[in-house]
């Protein structure tokens, strides 16, 4: 045993890290290339080491060793019998099997070439693969259509065995754009971990051209895209999560690249551009006019040779956006994110459709740097009246946890915390609409929801960026790619249930540079006993992977204004 080491590891893979250990932060640091936060106690938390994270870990250039040495240097009681194996054996999966050209069966076929015969063996064996027309030509290579080169690594990576893709891309239709002068006449410059991440994206000859870069909010991701497209000079489309996004693609591409406004189009809402750079939203591509109909929009993937596609918020990526992105396989694919976390547990297939992670920085890490605001987190507990606790007593599991949520004594809190931050832009944000119309009512705010006009909304946000509405009330339409720089405090008065990628996003929104001393305040509002607190310790989760803590204060706190 070593009392100096913060971790107790398990032999199924589970790590417990001790969180009053003076080691905490160094071995919270190693943990996150490799393992996934699961639980997050005051005490312990508990990671777990999964083929997923050693996969995508092995994608951004970690070897087994270097995952061996970091367990061992953080193993309190040294590491369990036959662990070490076990994770080198699936580390070196990541690798075993590799698409490539085929040279000699013609311009429309694949070479699945693997690391030896019985490794081919095991993957030609996966049921799935039965209707993909596999041809054995050696012991360690078979033949398959370049049509099936999505599918067959879906297919694959859900049984275990990912597939390295080597076979290139095509380069699309030439586009001419250069980066505009910033200011003073300066040449626009990245910062340094932008360029880090478009370098990864890049990679070396060959493994390049697909995969995901995962940064905070206000780290500058749209930034990163712009600067990938304007390495690769093609033709691209750009896909977001709504039309407020698509505004702001629009306008950073246009003010800070070469590109005339003509050439780039808006897909999405009335308008229906295909230009040489398209930015449409998720929602259009997978609106359809039945249950029953096609997705009409979808052909969008199709409409021009695109030689870079550009998924924004890919963590949001739907269903039918994977199948057709199966099917666009030599295209080159960047995925863009805050989290990696799908609550649909759908990570495999952007891993094997988008590409694996290829660059990520900790959110602590840019935070130290200046480049994020410093952001303070605290959960208040608010009491419920004797009237709704009588009410939730006797509900059923949904219907307590929305009793919870919309505890009207929340709206006191609301008003209290408004008092202690006067001069801060603030977003009051929520998952009800009713509560949020009491809400916006109660302390004289405007209210942002999905029903209202885009032009409106937008409207709003800009009065909001000039100071002149200093409070917005917020549905989960402001939950992703909103640029509100000045927002510094955000008040959660209720979420999904317990949405990891949602609380990620929401505090998001604070996380753009402050001038001053760089700080924002998060207050996320919670139900005193009820099934909320359960779900809010969820939602937090990936917050505090990312080495955020949250602070507990009683609503008592708050009034008092200690």
């Amino acid at each position: 045993m070593n009392d100096l080491k913060a971790c107790i590891i398990q032999r199924d893979r589970t790590v417990l890290l001790e969180c009053g250990h003076p080691g905490f932060e160094a071995a919270r640091e190693k943990l996150s290339r490799f393992a996934e936060l699961v639980k997050s106690p005051s005490a312990f938390h508990t990671y777990r080491i999964t083929p997923l994270s050693l996969w995508n870990a092995a994608a951004m250039g970690f070897t087994a060793d270097d995952i061996a040495r970091d367990l061992e240097a953080v193993s309190r009681w040294g590491m369990p019998a036959g662990l070490l194996p076990e994770i080198r054996g699936l580390v070196s999966r990541y690798g075993k099997l590799c698409l490539q050209k085929e040279t000699e069966g013609g311009e429309g076929t694949l070479c699945l070439t693997a690391s030896d015969s019985r490794c081919l063996d095991e993957a030609l064996a996966v049921p799935a693969l039965s209707g993909m027309k596999l041809e054995r030509i050696s012991p360690t290579q078979a033949r398959i259509s370049a049509e099936a080169r999505g599918r067959l690594k879906q297919e694959l990576m859900r049984s275990g065995f990912p597939v390295l893709d080597l076979a290139g891309y095509h380069t699309g239709q030439a586009l001419r754009l250069e980066w505009r002068q910033a200011g003073g006449g300066k040449p626009f410059a990245l910062r340094s971990y932008q360029e880090e991440a478009v370098a990864a994206f890049e990679g070396v000859t060959g493994s390049g051209g697909s995969g995901v870069l995962v940064l905070p909010c206000g780290a500058g991701k749209t930034i990163i895209g712009i600067a990938a497209l304007e390495r690769q000079q093609c033709e691209c489309l750009i896909l977001t999560s709504n039309t407020t996004s698509v505004e702001q693609w629009i306008r950073e591409l246009t003010e800070k690249t070469t590109l005339d406004p003509a050439e780039v189009g808006q897909y999405a809402g009335e308008r229906k551009e295909v230009k040489p750079v398209t930015v449409a939203t998720y929602q259009i591509l997978t609106h359809r006019r039945s249950k029953d109909a096609e997705f009409e929009h979808m052909r969008l993937f199709n409409e021009r040779n695109w030689g870079l596609i550009i998924y924004d918020e890919v963590h949001l990526l739907p269903a039918p956006v994977f199948r057709a992105t199966a099917d666009i396989q030599a295209t080159r694919r960047l995925g863009l994110t805050a989290t990696l976390v799908r609550e649909d547990g759908c990570e495999e297939d952007v891993f094997s459709l988008i590409g694996p992670k290829r660059y990520e920085m900790p959110w602590k890490e840019l935070e130290a740097k200046g480049w994020i605001a410093r952001v303070e987190c605290s959960e208040i507990r608010v009491p419920m009246e004797p009237a709704l606790r009588d009410t939730y007593s006797f509900a059923a599991g949904k219907e307590k946890f929305r009793l919870a949520a919309e505890n009207p004594a929340k709206t006191a809190i609301v008003k209290d915390l408004l008092k202690r931050h006067p001069h801060a832009g603030v977003l009051v944000i929520g998952q009800y609409l009713d509560q949020l119309q009491a809400l916006a009512s109660a302390i004289g705010a405007p209210l942002i929801t999905g029903r209202m006009p885009q032009r409106q909304r937008a409207d709003l946000y800009a009065s909001f960026r000039k100071g002149e509405t200093p409070v917005l009330v917020v549905s989960k339409v402001a939950n992703f790619a909103v640029d509100l720089p000045d927002a510094s405090v955000a008040i959660e008065v209720s979420g999904s249930f317990g949405s990891r990628q949602e609380e990620a996003q929401r505090l998001g929104r604070l996380l753009r540079p402050k001038s001053g001393d760089n700080r924002a305040f998060f207050y996320t509002l919670v139900t005193e006993g009820s099934k909320e607190e359960e779900f809010a310790v969820k939602r937090q989760m990936f917050l505090i992977e990312q080495g955020y803590e949250y602070t507990i204060h009683s609503a008592r706190e708050v009034r008092s204004g200690t």
